[in-house]
Parts: structure tokens; C-alpha cells; sequence
């Protein structure tokens, strides 16, 4: 989901690149689960968490839909997102000591926070929110071992491509107004079965597939 923001008034003013240190580091969440409840439906999931997290619980996008994952509009498109639970609007995945159960697989908006991404110029750079992390201390930590997101080159890259793409289609799914209703719910749903519900058999086939069907899914940009 595309923001506009202020960087002066969220950030330390600085961007960042996956080899620099920041002060992220938060002694492993002990006590605290803020960041996991109330968030409502912004934790967006792409293609990449989605297949992660299908291999991490054995199970598939449609039983994913069942408890823990809904759906929303953002930006033109229909996309899935955590969903929040109970009175206290708590994660799905988060358990009754207010620990997370998917932690070795969690999405990436989980694992970026406090960061963020500001996209430009066709790729991104990395910032660090200043009040959104309830820790006061916190340690510096590189921001790839933060991540901790195997062949991190390779996620990049699919999360800039991923990002515009999503941006471009979206842009003209909205500019095609009222009469074009039919035409766009039609792109929605190509996005939703083709890169979330169709599986991609397991992370090791992941990229080769998801570029496979990438490369396909671009003449809807430029059609």
C-alpha cells in the first residue's frame, strides 16, 4: 500500500541500504506485541509471503482465507492481509503469550518493521520509523541480518518489481472509472488467482515462477 508521508516528521531523515546498521535492534520483543494487534487490515502480503507461508503451515491460500488472512482494496486491486482477532485486534498468528507462531516464516511487513521502503527511481531504499516501535532502547542491527530473508539481492529486486507492477496496474484499473467495472474486476481477479491462490509448489521454485507469470501479467500493463 502506497503512502505519502513526511520523512522529517516519521524517520531520522536518513535511507538506507541493506549492508548499513540502524538502530532497529528491540531484545527480541520481550514483553511486547504492540506492533501485532490493531493494525486492521494494513499488512498487506505479496506473492512471496503467501507461498512462504503455505509451505511454512502446509496448507494452501484457500485455508489461509478460513482464519487467518482476509481480503481488501488497496491502491485499485483486491489484495490479502492479516487479519486481526478478537477484542484486542491481535494477529491470527500471534498466541496466548503474545508471541508470534509464524516467526521463522513471517511476512515481510513483520519483518521490516520499524523500517520501511521509500520507492523511487524504480527500486527503494530503506528508512527507519522513529515512533512506530514501542522499545525505547533499541540496539543497532544490519539491516540485512534484521531481514533475515534468504538470497536478499533476489527479494529485492522481486519486492521493487512486485511494488510497481502493482502500482502501474493499479493506476489504470482506477482509470477506468465507472464504465469499466466489468474490465477491472476481471484484472483483480486475473492478479489474485494468478500470483496468490494458483500455488508455485514450494519456495525453491518460487522467483523461476513468479517471473514466469510476471512476464505474462505485463501486457496488462501495457494493453
Amino acid at each position: 500500500m502506497e503512502r505519502r508521508i513526511d520523512l522529517a516528521e516519521i524517520s531520522d531523515g536518513k535511507r538506507y541500504g541493506s549492508e548499513d546498521m540502524v538502530k532497529a535492534g528491540c531484545a527480541d520483543c520481550q514483553g511486547c506485541s504492540a506492533c501485532c494487534r490493531g493494525m486492521g487490515d494494513s499488512i498487506l502480503l505479496d506473492p512471496y509471503d503467501v507461498c512462504r507461508l503455505s509451505e511454512g503451515l502446509k496448507t494452501g491460500f484457500e485455508e489461509l482465507m478460513k482464519e487467518a488472512v482476509g481480503l481488501t482494496m488497496a491502491d485499485g486491486l483486491i489484495l490479502p492481509h492479516l487479519k486481526m482477532a478478537g477484542e484486542s485486534e491481535s494477529c491470527s498468528f500471534l498466541d496466548e503469550n503474545g508471541r508470534c507462531s509464524i516467526h521463522s516464516f513471517r511476512p515481510g511487513f513483520c519483518r521490516l518493521f520499524p523500517l520501511g521502503r521509500i520507492y523511487e527511481n524504480g527500486s527503494f531504499w530503506y528508512f527507519l520509523q522513529i515512533h512506530e516501535c514501542r522499545k525505547e532502547k533499541r540496539s543497532k542491527v544490519r539491516i540485512r541480518k534484521w531481514l533475515d530473508i534468504p538470497e536478499l539481492a533476489r527479494y529485492e529486486t522481486f519486492i521493487s518489481d512486485w511494488h510497481y507492477f502493482t502500482k502501474d496496474l493499479g493506476e489504470r484499473i482506477q482509470s477506468l472509472g465507472a464504465e469499466g467495472q466489468e474490465q477491472s474486476k476481471k484484472l483483480c481477479l486475473y492478479v489474485l488467482n494468478r500470483f496468490y491462490i494458483e500455488p508455485y509448489g514450494g519456495m525453491e521454485h518460487f522467483y523461476d515462477r513468479f517471473y514466469e507469470r510476471f512476464a505474462e501479467a505485463q501486457t496488462l500493463v501495457r494493453n
